[in-house]
């Protein structure tokens, strides 16, 4: 890296500042120019519009001018961005502004953290997005029991299948089981048509796309017929043992801690557990505890079982779920610091006592 000139620029109004550095970044020939910078240079917007630094491309050569930590910010993005291409990844505006996010919030490499792959099926690799979803993913190796919990949109259900079905194909277990707790939500399974299975069949669809999404649809009766995999509801799981098996329990949020409890217990030999839910979305009747809500009470300082919490920074939809998210969070915090509170100490008298 190498310091240069460029008398003839007149400085932009981000170029006020009582001290600024120049520095070089020269991308290897080998690499696409276009892959970092975009077509018509959207990348390349991105970032300028993310520093207070003056970014000049000439050749495979940029050069940055602003203050020191910003500039050496911008330096560390190409080199990240630089080594993200070189391993084979497709640039997005996503990743590069989460590679920025990164830089300055975190030690963490963007290059290892979105260059980490779990499986590719249809031509597609899932891969996490987020510092978060990173060590949510290391996690679910090195522990046996792993709670992940987070809003919507985070991706701890879908990242726990694709682990799940890699420890499949790798031969690490022998099956993958997918439950749900079938937690009326608005709807009562009474009044809805058809067989058990059918009315319990919208709860579970989600896992079905899920896995979809990561083996070749034409794979999937077969492997549920011959049980390796097994979409069921919670109820389900009462009694059994289950070895040698990556079970996965989704929307735990729903269940109570008694069903919570018989869950985790049905942990067998050579088995791994996930649990995911979001303990703002509680669908229970009024006055039924969450059994995800007190878990972490109950099973903290328990070795190998790990919580990963996720938060709105981790939602990998479309950018206003992740305001939704932190509106309705600013929305349920403002309810709970305006409730009345008990003073303590305080007496209730007997109602007809004056």
């Amino acid at each position: 890296m190498s310091e240069s000139n460029d008398s003839s620029r007149t400085p932009s109004p981000r170029s006020k500042g009582p001290s600024r550095v120049q520095a070089k970044v020269v991308i290897p020939d080998d690499h696409s120019m276009l892959s970092i910078l975009g077509s018509s240079d959207e990348l390349l917007r991105v970032i300028e519009n993310a520093f207070r630094a003056d970014i000049h491309v000439r050749g495979n050569e940029i050069t940055i001018t602003g203050s020191p930590e910003e500039s050496s910010i911008v330096v560390r993005l190409f080199e990240e961005l630089t080594e993200l291409v070189s391993g084979g990844a497709e640039l997005t505006a996503d990743a590069v502004e989460r590679s920025i996010a990164m830089l300055r919030m975190t030690s963490d490499r963007p290059a290892e953290v979105l260059s980490l792959d779990i499986i590719s099926s249809r031509g597609r690799t899932i891969r996490p997005k987020t510092v978060n979803q990173k060590r949510y993913v290391d996690a679910i190796d090195r522990h046996t029991i792993v709670f992940g919990i987070g809003p919507a949109g985070t991706g701890k259900t879908y990242l726990a299948m694709a682990k799940a079905v890699r420890a499949l194909q790798e031969k690490k277990v022998n099956r993958i089981i997918l439950t749900r707790p079938a937690v009326e939500a608005g709807e009562r399974l009474g009044f809805l048509p058809g067989t058990l299975y059918e009315k319990i069949d919208p709860y579970l669809r989600p896992l079905y796309d899920a896995l979809h999404d990561m083996l070749d649809p034409d794979s999937i009766p077969r492997l549920m017929a011959a049980g390796t995999i097994e979409v069921a509801p919670l109820a389900y799981m009462r009694g059994r043992t289950l070895n040698d098996a990556f079970i996965i329990l989704d929307e735990a949020q729903n269940t109570s801690p008694e069903q919570m409890k018989m869950f985790l217990t049905r942990l067998g030999f050579n088995s791994k557990i996930v649990v995911t839910g979001d303990v703002t979305q509680v669908d229970l009747p009024g006055g039924t505890q969450s059994g995800l809500r007190v878990v972490q009470d109950i099973l903290d300082g328990i070795a190998d079982i790990h919580f990963s919490k996720l938060t709105s920074a981790d939602v990998v939809r479309h950018k206003l779920v992740s305001d939704i998210v932190d509106a309705y969070g600013r929305y349920d915090e403002t309810l709970r610091q305006s409730a009345p509170q008990a003073i303590k100490g305080a007496v209730k008298r007997p109602r007809g006592r004056q």
